[in-house]
């Protein structure tokens, strides 16, 4: 199998450009389309003719919305769990190679961002939002946690914002994706066509300044002590509780987010963020997350919450367990090196 057209990889005068090319499938990422990025990037990198790199994505409506989750459900169906393993250790990789990119990596986050979509844009150098831009880490809600580095994003992020988007994959614009450390600058959509060429034409990252403006105002900054309030708990019922005593819009629809969301995802999320505070790098983040996503299939809530949203989209999902029956030693056991050993990243 190929990529194809799916990524549009090319060397226009001294850029690395590379295009997401799946506009009816919201540009998801395939194994082959994150494999041949990464094969792209060690050209570049190692091209003296090639000064940065460009991401952007065909169509209106995305950047990237996440992962290829058929292909991981479809395998996992079967009980081969290797496919999805191999999947998510390559893919990690290549998060971390962009995070550590020696060039200018700019990121055109124009549209639907999240999940895989985040990995290959919100770890780079420069991260340009518009007012299209809607980004979310929603995983908790299929039996996954934020993966493709997530949990180091939204451990850097101001107070207990982290917590926040992680657990309730609540939808943020432009202005709260720059709030929350996902992004840099926005620029206005009408102007992202006269940004590209120019970055084109120069390869030089410092135009960007000049297509810069201020952003429509966002919520985060408003509600961040609250916010802190409610996520300090150091147990998802503890937080579920804090957020039932608020009586506030915001509140409310993250306590319904999580109490949707799968039980074992949302505690190894609260003990991931926090943990990833004490990170070195991306790379430990992206280690523990191998960790739980190497398990998800057959311990975890995965299959189950893909089917329910993607698959049968009955957005019933039957989860193990309860919100407020996740015991610790279900966490670790979920997050204990897996057999084999943690995968090998370099930094």
């Amino acid at each position: 199998m190929s990529a194809g057209d799916d990524i549009l990889l090319r060397v226009e005068g001294r850029v690395g450009h590379a295009t997401l090319n799946r506009p009816k499938a919201l540009n998801a990422l395939s194994y082959d389309m994150a494999m041949a990025l990464e094969r792209a990037l060690d050209d570049w990198r190692d091209d003296p003719a090639v000064d940065m790199v460009l991401i952007d994505a065909e169509g209106e409506k995305a950047f990237c919305a996440g992962g290829d989750i058929n292909a991981l459900y479809s395998t996992g169906k079967t009980g081969n769990f290797d496919y999805a393993r191999t999947f998510w250790a390559d893919e990690y990789r290549l998060n971390a190679k962009i995070a550590a990119f020696p060039k200018p990596y700019v990121a055109l986050m124009d549209g639907i961002v999240m999940g895989g979509g985040v990995g290959v844009s919100a770890h780079g150098s420069h991260r340009i939002v518009t007012e299209k831009t809607m980004l979310a880490m929603p995983e908790c809600g299929i039996g996954l946690i934020p993966d493709v580095g997530g949990t180091w994003l939204l451990a850097h992020a101001p107070g207990r914002i982290g917590e926040y988007l992680g657990l309730t994959g609540a939808r943020i614009g432009a202005a709260d994706a720059m709030y929350a450390g996902f992004a840099d600058t926005f620029v206005p959509s009408d102007k992202l066509d006269a940004l590209k060429a120019r970055l084109l034409a120069t390869g030089d990252v410092s135009c960007i300044t000049e297509f810069a403006a201020q952003p429509p105002a966002g919520d985060l900054a408003n509600i961040a002590n609250e916010i802190e309030t409610a996520f300090s708990g150091s147990s998802i019922p503890e937080i579920a509780d804090a957020l039932g005593d608020m009586d506030a819009e915001w509140a409310g629809k993250a306590a319904k987010a999580i109490d949707r969301g799968s039980p074992i995802s949302l505690a190894c999320t609260l003990e991931m963020v926090r943990a990833a505070r004490d990170d070195r790098s991306v790379a430990d983040s992206l280690k523990r997350e191998y960790r739980f996503v190497s398990r998800c299939m057959e311990h975890g809530d995965f299959l189950e919450g893909v089917r329910a949203a993607i698959i049968d989209k009955d957005r019933n999902p039957v989860f193990a367990g309860a919100s407020k029956e996740v015991p610790a030693e279900r966490v670790a056991q979920m997050l204990a090196p897996p057999p084999g050993g943690d995968i090998e990243i370099p930094v």
